[in-house]
């Protein structure tokens, strides 16, 4: 996989430009399935660093002494973080090579998450969190490359396989981080993600192929022509808010989770980390939506996702009316439905937004990210901030909410 680097930037030099600064790149080499896996596992151990620390809510703000507030700060300023990053860093791919960006935001994501692991206060880890969302934008350069190898015929397929690598990635996380939170601590956990993260940075260097930009528009007009598609596409507007929308609940959910099962059913992180594997509902989507997305058009996957994660969310409002082992198997069962339903219409999203403009490609995709982090990041704050004044019900009824807004973006009419 070493000579592949080299090969693809001797082919990259030889491309044409555009009076208007963009720049058309040949046809890149075919993407096998060593570079696909490669792929999706940049995508997964990087975007799970967002999300080491929900399981772990509990013990964290415990030793740090800080109330469960404060503590849901910690996911908070990672989605804040996240969002900044997409928005002011992700638009570089179409500018530079995304291989050399990938390489440098690895680099600062280990050590992101060694001063998380090493931080002596609350100030300090909220700080960290802060450079580990950012950093870990590294998974939304992989998409993009993922999009910009495949073909227009198999976009959708490709796109959707590395997408079950990262939300592997997000399901690991969680179940991983709270059993190694129960075994060693949560300190430890962080230290181990900060190993991981240098060994991957090793295989992207050896086996992922240069990328030629295709712009030559420098940063500031780059942010410039984000407002510029932001304006002139209906549709990555549509997708870029029911997402939002989506996350907001999603967040919601998985940011209070820990703090809920620890204080009504004395469950410990591992606990709260094993309910991830009901995120294996979302890994499950990905694939699925991007083959339906491929035959039967995006804008059907769309509305169907975001109904079921509506009625995902609503099914918790029993809750009160059932037993602790009941409530436990509706947590779960609502998990798998709604994880399922956010996750395939997110590949969906992808399919419809990588499809306007392939030379803004990194662009478009910051956009729609920026929204779905927004989203994730105004969840995990909301989210903690209902759940101390109105309870658990009170989250349900937010993710419920702003799942069914979603639903009516995602059926709104073209051209509105």
């Amino acid at each position: 996989m070493s000579s592949i680097p080299s090969t693809y930037e001797a082919r990259s030099t030889h491309t044409t430009q555009s009076t208007q600064g963009v720049i058309h790149p040949p046809a890149p080499p075919a993407i096998g399935a060593r570079l696909l896996l490669l792929l999706a596992t940049a995508a997964g151990v990087s975007v799970a660093s967002l999300y080491y620390s929900q399981p772990m809510l509990g013990v964290l703000g415990a030793d740090l002494q800080a109330p469960a507030s404060t503590a849901g700060w910690v996911p908070t300023l990672t989605q804040l973080g996240y969002a900044l990053g997409i928005l002011l860093l992700a638009p570089l791919g179409d500018r530079y090579d995304r291989r050399r960006i990938i390489l440098a935001k690895a680099a600062a994501l280990v050590l992101a998450l060694l001063v998380s692991g090493l931080a002596p206060g609350m100030a300090s880890l909220l700080a960290a969190s802060l450079g580990v969302g950012l950093a870990a934008t590294m998974a939304q350069d992989v998409v993009p490359a993922a999009a910009t190898l495949a073909s227009a015929a198999q976009r959708g397929r490709m796109v959707g396989t590395v997408m079950t690598g990262l939300l592997l990635g997000i399901l690991l996380s969680r179940v991983v981080s709270g059993l190694v939170a129960q075994l060693w601590g949560w300190r430890s956990m962080y230290l181990l993600a900060a190993a991981a993260m240098a060994l991957l940075a090793v295989a992207v260097w050896r086996g992922l192929p240069h990328f030629a930009p295709t712009t030559q528009l420098g940063w500031s007009a780059l942010m410039r022509s984000m407002w510029g598609l932001w304006r002139q596409h209906a549709a990555l507007r549509r997708a870029a808010l029911a997402q939002g929308l989506l996350a907001v609940g999603f967040s919601a959910f998985w940011s209070t989770l820990a703090v809920m099962l620890h204080s009504q059913f004395q469950l410990g992180a591992a606990a709260a980390g094993a309910l991830g594997l009901a995120g294996a509902a979302g890994a499950l989507a990905a694939p699925l939506a991007g083959r339906m997305a491929d035959r039967r058009g995006p804008e059907l996957v769309t509305r169907a996702g975001a109904a079921l994660a509506a009625a995902a969310f609503a099914s918790m409002a029993a809750m009160p009316w059932l037993g602790a082992q009941g409530q436990m198997l509706l947590i779960v069962a609502a998990a798998v439905v709604f994880d399922f339903g956010v996750q395939a219409v997110l590949v969906a999203h992808q399919t419809i937004v990588y499809g306007i403009a392939p030379e803004a490609r990194s662009r478009l995709n910051a956009l729609l990210f920026t929204g779905m982090f927004v989203g994730m990041a105004s969840g995990a704050a909301i989210g903690s901030w209902v759940l101390d004044h109105a309870g658990w019900l009170g989250v349900v009824v937010l993710a419920t909410v702003t799942a069914l807004a979603a639903l009516g973006v995602c059926c709104w009419p073209h051209g509105r």
